[in-house]
């Protein structure tokens, strides 16, 4: 049955990460997509539209995952979604590469019992390989159409759509097969399925997933069965399983479906030739090698981080100058009253802030960031750091934020969503966001630098990372959640498609943008406001036992703990005015400047981070990393200066 729109149908997309889905998604909506997090969840919702034939399509990406578990949210998501929303189809997309392991997670999804089509994507690959997939057999196996895609190059996408409405149309094939398991499995699944549909009813998910997960001891659905007769039952049959196969009967389970998958590929796939060693197969030779793949990693993320930060600085630059000459034009136009005053230095410079933000630093991040997940590349460097990130509680593909920050925060926070889970991307993202950025070094080298010397600016470094170190492991084993190790496919290296790469760019900045904005210019009026009305100076006055009395900093001082959140590239500047002088030494100590450095590189870094975490996590959390980082700072700060004084610092 379609959905209450007779002319709608809704299409999920399902798959492993990696496989091409996203590709599939950006190519059918283009510029139709609508992002937001799923209800109740940060987890990231995308969410498009076409027409096709005659009928509008509503498509929805699912996170990519793994298993229909409930290890993180992105599984509990998909599966809700799947067994609840009810979509009127949905398509597995696979990696014709490596059927095997894909059809692992297909056997689950026939397990909740969705109206499925198969998407057997990179097909093109698996041919330059020698892999020969019968469709056909494949389709009868499994029960359900099977269509050969190359998203990069539109290729089978109409006949996948085209499945995908004969599907959701028809009534006959909504219910796919069964796969039947072992004998010793399968008569536990039927004599278990027996009692839940004489006491079971009006319940989301299909009886034989129940009976399952129950033999397979998940919590979710452990939590939504209140008779106890049935949680005896399941726990009796789960526990001759365990005796029969010395093993949790999840993982008897889980070596069930490999064994269906190992079957179904082995009767659908063949070999029929030993592919020549291309080019990409030496590729990854190179840039997983135990010296040289770091050699080649550390090149590229320091052309990255170049191109990042050095073109952004350049680019930067040009809008600033641009910008320059708007100004005099429109305090003209504004004049010099309060109100122009808020109007032009708090509303049009926070949306000045905005530009020369996301143009110049975050659009370049974006670009190359597609580019690297599209040819494969990201994947070799999450494998090469995997051991070195595990002493910080994170995996491999957290250094490529962590390195970011230290150009910017803003896409050190967003360069997050590489990690598999959120509870992983919210520790990346708070790690990153500790290290100094561009900003906060200009602070450190500045003052310390400058004045006191470089080892000690070096030593603030130092005392950085053991900082990260120590709260990322802080965090990672207090945050709520099940720590889950790094699984990820090696998708191969493939030529990066311009028109997806595109698409995806622009869809992470146009989202970025409307929520980031927003917030910056907000803050931007709202500090501007602060000062006009003369509450800055009465802020510092409140401030001043933290500034003078636990910190051992002038007064002053306190105005940049408000206003620095705005922009930390100014913190200088605005030290400065508030000083007097830009020799810094004439009028701070030598314990002053360091603390008020430390404070700084341990800071929030700015408005456009917070509206960055709050983003990717939601303003709770991104409230909780702010607050945090301000008390950090300040608190360890203070003690700082006490040691400083203590060792005879003046």
């Amino acid at each position: 049955m379609a959905s209450d729109d007779e002319d709608q149908l809704r299409i999920a997309l399902a798959g492993n990460a990696n496989v091409g889905k996203s590709a599939i998604f950006n190519q059918l909506t283009g510029l139709s997509q609508v992002i937001g997090n799923w209800p109740g969840k940060t987890v990231e919702r995308a969410e498009g539209s076409l027409f096709f034939e005659g009928r509008n399509l509503e498509i929805i990406d699912l996170p990519g995952i793994y298993s229909l578990s409930t290890f993180s949210e992105e599984e509990i998501v998909s599966r809700q979604f799947i067994a609840e929303e009810k979509p009127d189809v949905v398509i597995d997309v696979l990696d014709s590469t490596v059927l095997e392991r894909n059809l692992y997670f297909t056997i689950q999804l026939m397990e909740l019992e969705a109206p499925l089509v198969v998407a057997l994507n990179m097909y093109d690959q698996a041919k330059k390989r020698g892999i020969e997939i019968d469709r056909e057999r494949l389709s009868k196996e499994l029960g359900m159409p099977v269509v050969p895609t190359v998203a990069v190059k539109r290729v089978g996408l109409g006949d996948l759509l085209r499945s995908a409405i004969s599907v959701g149309e028809a009534e006959s094939s909504r219910k796919p097969k069964t796969l039947r398991y072992g004998p010793e499995v399968e008569s536990r699944i039927e004599k278990l399925s027996s009692s839940l549909s004489d006491r079971l009813s009006d319940h989301p998910y299909p009886i034989r997933f129940v009976a399952i997960k129950l033999l397979e001891n998940d919590e979710e659905i452990l939590r939504m069965i209140s008779d106890q007769d049935i949680l005896d039952e399941a726990s009796e049959l789960r526990s001759e399983l365990e005796s029969i196969h010395g093993e949790p009967a999840s993982t008897v389970i889980t070596s069930e479906r490999y064994s269906l998958a190992n079957r179904i590929s082995s009767n659908c796939q063949r070999f029929i030739h030993q592919p020549k060693q291309e080019l990409s197969t030496k590729l990854e030779s190179v840039t997983t090698h135990s010296v040289w793949g770091y050699v080649i990693m550390l090149l590229i993320t320091l052309g990255v981080f170049l191109t990042i930060f050095t073109l952004g600085d350049w680019f930067s630059g040009i809008l600033e100058q641009a910008l320059d000459l708007i100004r005099p034009i429109l305090q003209d136009i504004l004049g010099t009253g309060p109100l122009g005053v808020i109007i032009q230095e708090g509303l049009i410079e926070g949306l000045f802030a905005g530009v020369t933000i996301a143009l110049p630093y975050i659009l370049p991040f974006y670009l190359i960031l597609s580019i690297l997940e599209d040819s494969g590349y990201l994947a070799r460097i999450a494998f090469l750091m995997d051991s070195a990130m595990h002493r910080m509680g994170l995996h491999g593909k957290a250094f490529i934020p962590i390195l970011l920050g230290y150009g910017c925060s803003v896409p050190a926070v967003l360069g997050s969503r590489i990690m598999e889970t959120r509870r992983e991307r919210l520790i990346a993202a708070f790690a990153a966001t500790l290290v100094p950025c561009a900003a906060r070094t200009i602070v450190i080298l500045a003052l310390v630098g400058k004045y006191i010397g470089p080892l000690y600016a070096l030593s603030l470094y130092v005392i950085d990372l053991i900082i990260v170190f120590a709260l990322g492991r802080v965090a990672y084993r207090t945050l709520p959640g099940r720590a889950i190790g790094l699984i990820m496919e090696m998708p191969a290296y493939r030529k990066p498609s311009g028109n997806v790469v595109l698409k995806q760019t622009w869809f992470r900045l146009s989202s970025f943008v409307k929520m980031a904005f927003p917030v910056i210019v907000g803050a931007g009026v709202l500090i501007k406001a602060m000062e006009v009305v003369g509450l800055l100076e009465y802020i510092s006055t409140i401030l001043s036992p933290v500034t003078v009395g636990l910190l051992g900093l002038p007064s002053v001082v306190g105005v940049l703990l408000v206003v620095g959140i705005l922009r930390k590239e100014l913190t200088i500047l605005m030290l400065a005015t508030l000083l007097g002088t830009t020799q810094f030494n004439a009028v701070l100590t030598p314990a002053q400047m360091y603390v008020f450095a430390y404070v700084v590189m341990l800071y929030i870094p700015c408005i456009a981070t917070v509206a960055a975490l709050s983003r990717e996590f939601g303003w709770k959390d991104a409230l909780y990393i702010t607050v945090f980082e301000i008390l950090f700072a300040t608190l360890t700060g203070g003690l700082l200066y006490r040691i400083l004084l203590f060792l005879g610092w003046s």
